[in-house]
């Protein structure tokens, strides 16, 4: 069976491969002392343990100097859409990274910056016409943002098109690369995006991510999408700064608005997380493992951010050097356990791989979140209580009804509308029915 072929039971656009897929980002400046690509292969047998299918390398390229932000500068500034950033290594050393990672059945997809370069991109000498210019008639930084470090292009210009599709190419072709993670998507045409994924996967089947939250985006071609508004949303509720009913309201937002096969990516951080609002902890607080449970059980694919899995004790430095603090943690494992569940457990696959999450009201409804999903083939029961008080509460819907076991600690529970559940502060229950 082809790789994005659909099995018997789903009509789903996606590869077969994703249906219960997890994504992993690297940071590879900051991965290791080093910051090298030799250094992430050492480390892909662990990043495979937690239970990751995708690797997302953060941008590989050499860095703009011009207007240079900090001592390295961001990622986020390319020199060379077609160059290896050489602190990170070589062509043969990416290569080798892809290779070791196919061999653990891995997918490696690039971060690819479409919306803007460096200044001192060559393109911005060969060809000042694909960039877009101010009210004076000079390049421009995105407008609003503070980035100063870079020049934004002018989608207009077919010739910029082909030019960034070649170059999306290439990478594809001479590194088999197996898609792509695409910063800024909504700043670039939607009619680009469908062009570039048709012409990608003429070559093979691509994985693209779009740093953006707009389902139309998944009619061009991609295959998963930023659920940011997950993420704000459960930060201020652990923040008791909205109620959790603004929870609800995203999955209801999400049930009715977004395609049923549409991957959107939950995540509590990630490299623009950790670095500008704060650690999972400092976003999270008591609240963080609640969050994690809820993206990874709830509706959509979770990423792990690199050193999350660590304990994640630090903001990581944008445009210096600033390791990972390497080092076993309690959510290292709790990220392990539920990834391990969600995989063998096909309710809580991806996308229209998996099944719906059915609301269970609760005698608690400001302070517990309480939801079933199941198929023909299992049943599971989450109920989180998103408060800092110990919670009893009663479940309102005979849907829950059943024999569970507790996920976690392997001991077995009744659920049914008579029953009452107690769940300490920030406490969780995952069950799958027995």
């Amino acid at each position: 069976m082809n790789e994005f072929s659909m099995d018997n039971k789903r009509s789903s656009n996606q590869p077969q491969w994703s249906k219960n897929a997890v994504i992993y980002q690297v940071n590879t400046r900051q991965f290791s002392p080093q910051g090298t690509f030799e250094q992430v292969t050492k480390k892909l047998n662990h990043i495979k343990s937690l239970g990751a299918d995708i690797v997302w390398l953060m941008p590989i390229h050499p860095i703009g100097e011009m207007h240079r932000k900090g001592t390295l500068g961001s990622p986020y500034s390319v020199k060379d859409y077609y160059g290896i950033n050489s602190d990170f290594g070589t062509d043969c050393d990416l290569r080798t990274l892809i290779t070791a990672a196919h061999d653990l059945d891995l997918k490696i997809i690039l971060d690819w910056v479409p919306n803007h370069s460096a200044w001192d991109n060559a393109l911005a000498d060969l060809h000042p016409d694909w960039y877009a210019k101010d009210h004076h008639g000079n390049f421009r930084p995105s407008p609003w943002w503070d980035w100063s470090d870079i020049i934004e292009f002018d989608y207009s210009v077919p010739e910029l098109r082909i030019y960034m599709i070649d170059a999306m190419k290439y990478w594809v072709d001479n590194f088999d690369i197996d898609g792509f993670r695409c910063d800024v998507a909504g700043y670039v045409p939607n009619d680009f995006w469908q062009q570039a994924c048709d012409s990608l996967c003429e070559i093979k089947p691509v994985f693209m991510l779009a740093e953006w939250e707009n389902r139309d985006l998944h009619s061009a071609g991609f295959n998963m999408t930023y659920a940011w508004s997950w993420n704000e949303t459960v930060h201020e509720v652990t923040q008791g700064r909205c109620s959790l009913d603004r929870l609800r309201k995203y999955y209801s937002w999400n049930e009715r608005s977004w395609p049923a096969d549409a991957y959107r990516m939950t995540f509590v951080s990630n490299h623009d997380k950790n670095a500008w609002d704060g650690t999972q902890h400092e976003q999270f607080g008591e609240g963080l493992e609640a969050a994690i449970v809820l993206s990874v059980v709830g509706e959509g694919m979770p990423l792990i951010y690199n050193s999350q899995e660590a304990g994640e004790s630090k903001r990581l430095a944008f445009f210096e050097k600033d390791c990972i603090a390497w080092k076993k943690h309690s959510i290292g494992t709790l990220y392990q356990e539920l990834i391990a569940f969600k995989k063998r457990t096909s309710a809580l696959w991806n996308g229209d791989f998996g099944a719906r999450m059915i609301h269970v009201p609760n005698s608690k409804m400001a302070q517990v979140i309480s939801f079933v999903r199941q198929d023909n083939a299992s049943k599971v029961a989450v109920l989180i209580n998103f408060s800092g008080s110990c919670v009893r509460v009663y479940l309102q819907d005979t849907v829950v009804e059943g024999q569970y076991e507790n996920v976690l600690t392997r001991t077995p529970c009744k659920l049914d509308t008579q029953s009452e559940v107690t769940l300490g502060p920030w406490c969780y229950l995952v069950a799958v029915q027995s």
